[in-house]
């Protein structure tokens, strides 16, 4: 029963994967027929270190994950093609913390690391493997006084390795018995996202051979005020640059398609601090262009939680946004790349080209702590429409892998203030495969005598159809989405005259408009 129960939770979190994917741009690449691939590259460190969840609070650590380069592989185990994974030049910033794929449990033996918590004599009360080097909450047990990390590294790439041990505290990292660093590091800041989240990391470096395995042991004593969060990090040499660089373009150019799987990391996108940009860093960028120079059958994966500069979208055959897509994330995106589901999510945000470009980029306080919010209701889309400005994907976008016509919008012609609306959207599905739309209904009121965006999303609906066939969506408008507080009266009231109902892809893509007369209802 548990291994049923197990399977079919997969599967329901592989289709939700690929439900909540979305496709940015489709240069008739996705989906890819695994019957005419010889070889795939599959390209990047996010490919085989996919981030599954965001960092912060909310982190969990399921039993197993399933990485892109994972899932492709599974879905390819079978046929003809060979896959070849080359990582890339490493992502911006610090070193990550221990993977899986690079240590065993000194215990088991098996991938991932052992956790111990031990008493003050460093006796053990507790043990357990852990598939990774961040811990944040170690579990507590009465008498703990230390949190002990031990890994046997099994590195594959040969030179000077950077290890290293995050937290508060007394703190010690030891390779094969020999102390490494040691030392007393108390908290210099009490927020709590730095003490429990993200605690700062020391870091040594030590000489490593490949094949010849070595024992790394990370410990830190509990103390009030310095939390239990423990992370072990041991990182390979950075590669060259320019050399990581030119073995990707030559895996990308001797492949039928290349996936590149870029994304943010936690040292820059996570609970805990701002964003300072929207980039993913100029190795990342280089890595995409590099690929789709040689390579036009190209799908560039995003793995990031929100927003982030694209500036070699339009180079991309495809652009597919995978979010933090789960444990079975790479599973359900290989799903997708492959045609076995198709791409569902549309974007619940509108995406720079450039932050610059973005209509509200000012978001500090003053130095008196006030914070002036001049932008009133015209935020996200409603920013970008009222500015006149074109932003790289408007809020509401994303593709599937057919066609569609928005063939008629019908409304009523009347309509009383507090009431519903219902609006029908006929479209037909105009490419060669069956598909599914999102169907988006926005409102506009062009002669308000208030201050109002120039539209608004008022409802959706979700229809499929297979090739020629058409299909209606029914949205429901509901009568909050015509009203407005009216500060001198201390109620919701919605204004009487001529509205404007537009239907269409996104906020930036509405072909059907018609008028809507509302009229006042009693009372108002």
């Amino acid at each position: 029963r548990d291994d049923r129960t197990g399977a079919r939770a997969r599967t329901l979190a592989r289709r939700a994967v690929a439900a909540g994917a979305v496709l940015l741009a489709n240069r008739d690449v996705l989906p890819l027929d695994p019957e005419r691939l010889a070889t795939v590259a599959v390209i990047g460190a996010h490919a085989a270190r996919t981030r599954t969840q965001g960092g912060g609070s909310a982190g969990v650590f399921p039993g197993e994950e399933v990485s892109v380069l994972d899932g492709i592989r599974a879905e390819l185990r079978d046929r003809a093609a060979r896959v070849v994974h080359v990582p890339g030049p490493r992502p911006d910033g610090p070193a990550p913390p221990l993977a899986p794929d690079d240590c065993t449990d000194p215990r088991s033996g098996l991938p991932g690391v052992l956790l111990r918590m031990l008493d003050a004599e460093g006796r053990e009360l507790y043990a357990e493997r852990r598939l990774g080097g961040r811990l944040l909450e170690p579990r507590l047990v009465p008498g703990a006084h230390t949190v002990e990390i031990g890994a046997r590294l099994r590195p594959r790439t040969a030179g000077r390795w950077t290890l290293g041990v995050a937290g508060f505290g007394r703190m010690s990292l030891t390779l094969d018995g020999r102390t490494l660093l040691a030392g007393d590091f108390p908290p210099r800041t009490d927020d709590p996202a730095v003490v429990h989240v993200n605690p700062p990391a020391q870091y040594a470096t030590a000489d490593l051979a490949v094949g010849r395995g070595a024992l790394l042991v990370a410990r830190r004593e509990l103390a009030p005020g310095t939390g239990r969060a423990t992370v072990l990090v041991a990182a390979p040499p950075a590669p060259d640059v320019a050399a990581a660089l030119s073995e990707a373009a030559r895996a990308a150019a001797g492949a039928d398609a290349a996936i590149v799987v870029v994304g943010t990391t936690e040292h820059g996108e996570s609970e805990g601090h701002d964003r300072t940009d929207l980039t993913l860093g100029a190795t990342q960028d280089a890595l995409v262009r590099a690929v789709t120079a040689v390579n036009p059958r190209t799908v560039a994966v995003v793995n990031s939680g929100g927003p982030v500069e694209l500036p070699w979208r339009e180079r991309a055959g495809a652009v597919l946004l995978a979010w933090f897509p789960g444990q079975e994330g790479g599973a359900g995106l290989a799903d997708v790349i492959f045609g076995r589901a198709e791409p569902g999510g549309r974007l619940p945000t509108t995406w720079p080209a450039a932050l610059a470009d973005a209509p509200v980029t000012r978001t500090r306080p003053d130095g008196a702590g006030r914070l002036a919010y001049d932008e009133g209701l015209h935020v996200g889309h409603r920013g970008w429409l009222r500015h006149h400005r074109t932003p790289a994907y408007w809020f509401g976008h994303g593709l599937g892998y057919t066609a569609w016509s928005y063939d008629e919008l019908t409304v009523p012609t009347a309509a009383r203030a507090g009431d519903d609306l219902t609006v029908r959207v006929r479209v037909r599905n105009t490419g060669v495969r069956e598909g599914r739309e999102v169907v988006q209904v926005y409102l506009a009121r062009p002669a308000s005598a208030l201050d109002r965006p120039v539209r608004w999303l008022a409802g959706y609906a979700a229809v499929r159809a297979r090739p020629g066939e058409t299909a209606t969506a029914t949205v429901r408008v509901p009568a909050r989405a015509l009203r407005h507080w009216s500060v001198a009266e201390h109620a919701w009231r919605t204004e009487a005259g001529t509205w404007r109902v537009l239907a269409g892809r996104s906020a930036g893509d509405v072909p059907l408009a018609a008028d809507l007369e509302v009229v006042p209802a009693p009372g108002e």
